[in-house]
């Protein structure tokens, strides 16, 4: 085991599939010669070269048809769009034609072809540099969508996303690149579709994503510490595949779910989540399903403000508190 950051485990991740297929090839905006503006590609065009690891243009556009044409004539490349917010820029090509051409083709173009993106708040980017757009990727049937929380399943997780033949979103939560965490030596991979039990109790469920996972944590110690209150908290991973056997085995044990979603409330994940354990186990339910989400309004820059809009341990422990007592 090593010590990695987060944004370390990225490089480390597209590096191990990069010397296991040399089909693997890697794009876009400076992630070359300046090693990516979050830092997280360093190294990369010093051991694969210019031929593999391709600085692009300023074009969202130009990135994502330049990866699509590479996937549909056998190379599988791993594109980054530096910030999701920029998903706006090519969802034509993102939701449109790399998502359906595979199906339309009946199978005779496959797309093994990675989009990653940093994504989320907490950063103090503002409105147009800070949004969660996780879900809007999960609206497009043709797309598997990935968010880890920790350096080792961003190892594990870009590993198998490069592996899988279907384009896979990889969204990394930008205010974790900084964070360390343990990651296996040599090739670690993790299968897509699986759910992490973070910590298990009986009282209540808590569901997170990304960088809500870590908070999720800390309120559950905090329940379980100051308030007797056990509780189960659940690290999605994946949203597409979603790992619903995980989610609704846990509970239906414990009989109460608090989804903890960075997006805003509006059609997020957990409001699907929400209708699938509704359908699936209702009466196994102690209490009504509650959603902690950030506000369907923009995001601000002002520390205070974010902090205020974005959900937090003392949010989570209010829900939960509200649910079980």
């Amino acid at each position: 085991m090593a010590e990695l950051t987060y944004r370390d485990a990225v490089s480390a991740g597209i590096a191990q599939e990069m010397r296991r297929d040399h089909n693997v090839v890697f794009l876009g905006e400076d992630i070359a010669a300046a090693g990516g503006v979050f830092k997280a590609t360093t190294g990369l065009l010093e051991e694969f070269g210019p031929d593999r690891v391709r600085d692009t243009p300023i074009s969202e556009q130009a990135i994502v048809g330049a990866a699509m044409g590479a996937a549909m004539t056998g190379l599988k490349p791993i594109a980054e769009i530096m910030f999701s917010d920029f998903f706006a820029v090519c969802w034509d090509l993102v939701a449109n034609q790399i998502a359906k051409t595979r199906y339309m083709t009946d199978g005779q173009c496959s797309f093994p072809l990675v989009i990653r993106s940093a994504n989320g708040g907490g950063s103090r980017f503002g409105a147009q540099h800070s949004q969660s757009v996780e879900n809007w990727a999960m609206a497009i049937p043709g797309l598997k969508v990935v968010a880890p929380s920790t350096p080792a399943d961003v190892k594990g997780l870009l590993a198998a996303s490069v592996l899988d033949p279907d384009p896979v979103m990889f969204f990394e939560q930008k205010s974790l690149y900084a964070t360390k965490g343990e990651v296996p030596d040599g090739d670690h991979i993790e299968p897509l579709g699986k759910a992490r039990i973070v910590r298990t109790g009986s009282d209540v469920t808590i569901v997170a994503l990304a960088a809500m996972v870590p908070r999720a944590e800390r309120a559950a110690a905090t329940l379980a510490e100051e308030f007797g209150i056990s509780a189960t908290v659940i690290d999605v991973r994946s949203l597409v595949p979603l790992d619903t056997q995980t989610i609704l085995e846990s509970v239906g044990s414990t009989g109460r779910l608090v989804t903890v979603e960075e997006n805003p409330r509006l059609c997020g994940w957990g409001a699907e989540i929400a209708s699938i354990v509704a359908e699936e186990i209702f009466w196994a339910l102690d209490g009504p399903i509650v959603r902690v989400t950030t506000p369907h309004i923009p995001l601000a820059s002002a520390d205070a403000l974010e902090d205020a809009m974005l959900p937090n341990p003392a949010r989570i422990i209010a829900a939960v508190r509200q649910l079980v007592d």
